[in-house]
């Protein structure tokens, strides 16, 4: 992933909306939404939303089907995990991460 790819995503992941509506796909799975169905759950504007995934199809982060009449909104899994994989590819310097080992502490 590019360096321009990840700021990209990770500024349209920097807004609460924005945020909240890639979750609620993420949770909907391959099956997606519709923006109705969004507005509904997010409680949010239609042209707000509208505006809003809009920037994150331009990330990459969400993409857009027509399925007949309505348009199908899905999180972009392979953009989410190679955003992932970009912030954690050196984690730790090859160390064993602090959050593990905080994990296996008996305390």
């Amino acid at each position: 992933m590019e360096e321009n790819d990840v700021v990209r995503s990770l500024a349209a992941l920097a807004q609460p909306v924005r945020l909240q509506v890639f979750r609620a796909l993420v949770v909907a799975g391959p099956g997606g939404l519709t923006p109705g169905a969004l507005v509904e759950s997010l409680n949010v504007a239609a042209t707000s939303l509208s505006f809003h995934l809009k920037e994150l199809m331009h990330s990459g982060l969400v993409s857009q089907e027509r399925n007949g009449r309505n348009l199908i909104y899905r999180a972009s899994f392979q953009q989410m995990n190679a955003l992932l994989g970009y912030l954690t590819e050196n984690c730790c310097q090859g160390e064993q991460c602090l959050a593990a080992v905080e994990q296996d502490c008996s305390c």
